[in-house]
């Protein structure tokens, strides 16, 4: 069983996880159980994949969650991409959002990789 919490990309976004709380919570009161919330629970995906894949029997099978792990990652910049749209963040923030989840996505391809050869 492999310990993700000493694997960087997990550290990295149990990280982006609290900036996407922090962020999400001045977007308008309507969006709360709408955007809000969908990003929220795809961010919260990310780490949450990493983690349960570890603790699975065979490195394939953590593969698997670290292939979910990228879809949720995936699905957390198409939202950042609507909230910036929409206005409910600048360019600025989107950008800094943007850059750390795709270089978390690209840390957890590279590991899942590895797993596999």
């Amino acid at each position: 069983m492999i310990n993700y919490k000493n694997l960087l990309f997990w550290q990295r976004s149990m990280v982006f996880v609290a900036d996407i709380y922090k962020k999400t919570m001045s977007f308008p009161r309507e969006e709360q159980f709408g955007l809000s919330g969908q990003i929220r629970r795809a961010a919260v995906s990310v780490p949450t994949n990493i983690a349960e894949g570890s603790g699975r029997d065979s490195k394939k099978d953590f593969a698997h969650f670290l292939r979910i792990s990228i879809g949720s990652a995936c699905e957390v910049e198409c939202e950042l991409m609507i909230a910036r749209d929409l206005g409910y963040i600048n360019e600025s923030e989107s950008s800094v959002l943007l850059k750390e989840i795709k270089e978390i996505k690209e840390m957890i391809d590279s590991y899942k990789n590895k797993l596999l050869e």
